[in-house]
């Protein structure tokens, strides 16, 4: 006879929050599949109870100073890789507040080319007051790779507006043969950060939209209505491609590092943001819809409370499908709730785009949570400080 055991669990649930707060080192490994900066809020608060979060980051943004580090280098998107990682970040670890404000530095975007240019070179010989405030090894190390960039970058490479944190990746990726790995692991040391960060490929691929209007969006950038226009039709496919010119999908696998990070969570997130080129395009290479099947912890939709240019003419209900469309195509006889089991949201404060058949995702093996998330602070956005707790109470 098989016994079916049920657990009533409170939202948020006091006594485990006090747990983790009190030690935050053994809290619990939440894995998001993310990009941007709509989790960055969260990820700070997460740092008070937990020290083991990872974040899977999409590498295809092709937007702002990002765009230029990869049209020059032909490399991944290392823009919000750069983000989560100071998000993550120690802040009270002696020396960390002057690292940040040098990665958080840009130059100024109408500035004359000759004025960054000595800039940058003042940063690398460490006379830049920016850079004299950081204590060695840091400071070494953050001259070395902005040496290893300057040296490698193209002669008409525009500086104006550039990320000097994004510089300072960029060289480390140069230096360590065009891996990103590496460089994230050494600035995860020195700055404390309080988690794990990886993209999910190392690899120079373009995101690409088709619109139901039979419109081909080639590069995220033109996808999320911060750059150009938003788009006037909904999305019908996004796929990944290795060229610009000729936008053909391409099938790449994650590798087993990835796969391991996703199978050891203990509870899997599909957070709010840019639903397509933070979402989805994270679940795109081959492996990822398997490796997520293959862990039996909880696995979280928490669609947006606000408006997202990507989701013209995308409901609530349609979000659901498409989440599960692209989790399951590489192996069609996965069950949804394999891959997805709640979805949660805040029907009294959020504001979403149609409703949710809530019998009909049940019989499914989905609920549907419906909790508070969203406050008078942060309306009509999620507030991390309700969000955070109530993820770490279903972990």
């Amino acid at each position: 006879m098989e016994v079916k055991i049920t657990k009533t669990i409170k939202l948020p649930d006091p006594r485990r929050l006090e747990l983790y707060r009190r030690s935050p080192d053994l809290g619990p490994n939440i894995l998001f599949f993310s990009g941007g900066n709509a989790l960055r809020r969260a990820s700070e608060e997460l740092i008070c109870y937990t020290h083991n979060s990872t974040h899977i980051i999409t590498p295809v943004d092709s937007g702002g100073s990002s765009a230029k580090l990869r049209d020059a280098f032909e490399m991944p998107a290392i823009g919000d890789i750069r983000n989560r990682l100071m998000a993550l970040a120690d802040r009270g670890l002696k020396g960390n507040s002057e690292i940040f404000r040098l990665f958080a530095h840009r130059f100024p975007k109408d500035a004359d080319q000759s004025r960054l240019e000595r800039e940058l070179i003042e940063m690398v010989n460490g006379s830049h007051p920016l850079v004299e405030r950081i204590t060695d090894p840091m400071r070494k190390i953050i001259r070395m790779l902005l040496s290893f960039f300057h040296k490698r970058k193209p002669a008409e490479f525009d500086l104006r507006a550039a990320s000097i944190g994004n510089l300072i990746l960029s060289g480390g990726y140069l230096q360590y043969n065009r891996h990103l790995d590496p460089v994230i692991y050494i600035f995860s040391k020195l700055v404390d950060v309080r988690g794990t960060v990886r993209p999910v490929l190392d690899r120079y691929l373009h995101l690409v939209t088709e619109l139901e209007n039979g419109d081909m969006l080639v590069g995220q950038h033109l996808l999320t209505g911060k750059e150009v226009p938003p788009i006037s039709s909904a999305v019908k496919r996004v796929f990944l491609s290795e060229s610009c010119a000729t936008p053909q999908p391409v099938e790449v696998s994650i590798p087993n590092k990835i796969k391991k990070l996703i199978r050891d969570a203990d509870l899997i997130g599909y957070p709010m943001g840019s639903f397509f080129s933070s979402i989805i395009s994270n679940l795109l290479p081959g492996g990822v819809g398997e490796a997520i099947a293959a862990n039996k912890c909880p696995k979280i939709f928490i669609p947006n409370t606000g408006n997202d240019p990507e989701l013209y003419g995308t409901d609530l209900s349609r979000q659901v499908e498409t989440l599960l469309h692209y989790l399951k195509r590489e192996n069609a006889d996965l069950l949804d709730e394999d891959v997805l089991s709640f979805v949660l949201i805040d029907e009294r404060s959020g504001s979403y785009k149609g409703g949710l058949d809530k019998v009909r995702l049940r019989e499914r093996g989905i609920h549907v949570i419906d909790c508070k998330l969203v406050s008078l602070r942060s309306k009509p956005k999620i507030d991390e400080k309700l969000l955070v707790p109530t993820l770490l109470s279903l972990a």
